[in-house]
C-alpha cells in the first residue's frame, strides 16, 4: 500500500538522515533463470559504509516468463513494452516475498535497488569514434515502487552511458567498499551469464574492473540445446567434470578480438550468446552441430566451455597492475558451484588461493543484489556510483532513477 504523500524531498531526505536503512536488493542477470533478492541493513555512505544482510533469496521465473525474456533482443515493440510491466510485477512479486520471509512488511522498508533484466548491450567502441554506448534493462520501477509504497531506484546504467561509459560493469565500486583489506590486493571475480573480475586495492583509484568475456553463458547454451530444453545449466559442473578440454579449440575462441582488447569493456549474451557456442562447438567437433552429438561429447564440450571461462578470467591478469600483485581470488556468482571451473581456476593460479565468497562471509549468489542495494542507498546519499576509470565514463555520476511510489 503506498505510504502518504508529503513532501517529496522532505520524504528522501528523512530516509537519508536514518542512522541506518533497510534496503531491498534485486537483480536478474545474463542467465535469465530468476531473480535474486536480498534485504540489507545498510549504514552509513561512500566508504564509511557498513552492510547487514538480514534475508536473501532467489525467486525463478516462471518458464514462459524466461522465454519472453530469451525472446527479446527480437521482439517488437508492443511485446517489449508489455514484458517491461509483466517483469516490473516479478520484481515487486520477488521484493514482497523477501520481505515477508524476513518477517517484515513494506511499511518497514525505506529503499528498493532494482537493476532490472537485461535485453540488450551495445558498449561504445574504443576506437576514438563518436558514437555512444547503449544499454536497455527492463522490468518497470514504477510497479515496484507502487506495489510496495516503497521508493525505488532503478536503471542504474544509463546515466554512465550518458557520461560517455558502457554502464557496466558498476559492482567494482561495491567490491571495494565491502572487500577491501589493507595490505592485500584481491581479484573479486563474478561468475553470472558473464564473468567479470575487479582488482581491489585499499586505494579507490587504483581500482581495475573488467567483464572477462563468458560465465555461464556458453554452458548455459550447450545444456538447453542438447537437452531439448529439458535443462538450463550443468548441475555442478559434473557433465564438464566428465569431459575432456578440446585445447585447441580453447586457444582459438580465447584468439577472438575481445580478449585482446585492454578495459575499460564491457560484453554480454550478443557477443557470448547462441551464436558463440555454436561457433565453439564447430571448433571443438568441426562440421557437427550441438544436436547432433553425444552424451561424451556433449560433455567433452562442456568441459571446453568451462575450461574457456576460467583461462578467460584467468588472462585478465595481463590488464591488472604488476604491483601489488594478486593474494587472493574470491569467486561469487552461480559459476562458484561449477566444480569444472572452480578446479581450473585453483589450477591456473596457484599458488594463490581460490575462495568462495562464502568463506568471506556472503552468500556468493547474493553479492550482485546486494551490490544494487548499496548503489540504491549511494544514489539516495547524492553520491557517484560510477568508477569512470571502470566504465570509460567521463566523470563519476549519481546513477539510477528515483520512482517515489507515491
Amino acid at each position: 500500500m503506498p505510504q502518504d504523500r508529503g513532501n517529496l524531498v522532505e520524504r528522501l531526505s528523512a530516509i537519508a538522515t536514518r542512522p541506518e536503512r533497510l534496503v531491498v536488493g534485486l537483480s536478474s542477470g545474463t542467465s535469465y533463470d530468476g531473480i535474486d533478492a536480498a534485504l540489507v541493513r545498510v549504514t552509513g555512505f561512500g566508504s564509511g559504509l557498513s552492510t547487514e544482510l538480514v534475508r536473501f533469496g532467489c525467486f525463478p521465473f516462471e518458464p514462459t516468463l524466461r522465454g519472453r525474456i530469451a525472446a527479446a533482443p527480437g521482439a517488437a515493440t508492443p511485446e517489449i513494452a508489455r514484458l517491461n510491466v509483466d517483469l516490473g510485477e516479478a520484481f515487486a512479486d520477488a521484493a514482497l516475498g523477501i520481505i515477508d520471509e524476513a518477517g517484515l512488511s513494506p511499511s518497514d522498508v525505506d529503499l528498493v535497488g532494482s537493476h532490472g533484466q537485461t535485453i540488450w548491450h551495445d558498449p561504445p567502441p574504443r576506437d576514438g569514434s563518436d558514437r555512444t554506448g547503449a544499454t536497455l534493462q527492463i522490468g518497470e520501477p514504477d510497479v515496484i515502487a507502487r506495489r510496495l509504497g516503497v521508493v525505488t531506484v532503478a536503471d542504474f546504467r544509463t546515466a554512465d552511458v550518458a557520461a560517455g561509459g558502457s554502464g557496466a560493469p558498476l559492482i567494482p565500486l561495491v567490491d571495494w567498499l565491502l572487500f577491501r583489506e589493507p595490505g592485500e590486493a584481491r581479484l573479486l571475480v563474478n561468475i553470472g551469464g558473464i564473468a567479470n573480475v575487479t582488482y581491489v586495492v585499499e586505494a579507490l583509484e587504483d581500482v581495475v574492473a573488467f567483464d572477462t568475456g563468458p560465465g555461464n553463458t556458453l554452458v548455459d547454451e550447450i545444456v538447453r540445446v542438447a537437452s531439448g530444453g529439458e535443462r538450463s545449466y550443468d548441475e555442478d559442473g559434473a557433465g564438464a567434470l566428465r569431459g575432456t578440454v578440446a585445447d585447441e579449440a580453447v586457444v582459438r575462441f580465447l584468439s577472438r578480438p575481445y580478449f585482446g582488447e585492454p578495459p575499460p569493456k564491457s560484453t554480454g549474451k550478443e557477443l557470448f550468446g547462441a551464436d558463440a557456442a555454436r561457433q565453439l562447438t564447430d571448433w571443438t567437433f568441426p562440421g557437427r552441430h550441438i544436436v547432433d552429438l553425444n552424451s561424451r561429447e556433449v560433455d567433452d564440450l562442456l568441459a571446453t566451455a568451462a575450461a574457456v571461462t576460467a583461462r578467460a578470467i584467468a588472462g585478465a591478469r595481463a590488464f591488472l597492475p604488476s604491483s601489488p600483485g594478486v593474494g587472493r581470488v574470491i569467486v561469487s556468482g552461480g559459476g562458484v558451484r561449477n566444480r569444472a571451473m572452480m578446479s581450473e581456476l585453483t589450477k591456473i593460479f596457484v599458488p594463490i588461493p581460490v575462495e568462495s565468497l562464502e568463506e568471506h562471509g556472503m552468500d556468493p549468489d547474493a553479492k550482485e543484489a546486494v551490490g544494487f542495494a548499496i548503489l540504491a542507498n549511494e544514489t539516495l546519499g547524492g553520491l557517484p556510483g560510477n568508477l569512470p576509470a571502470v566504465t570509460g565514463a567521463s566523470a563519476p555520476v549519481v546513477l539510477g532513477k528515483i520512482c517515489p511510489g507515491l
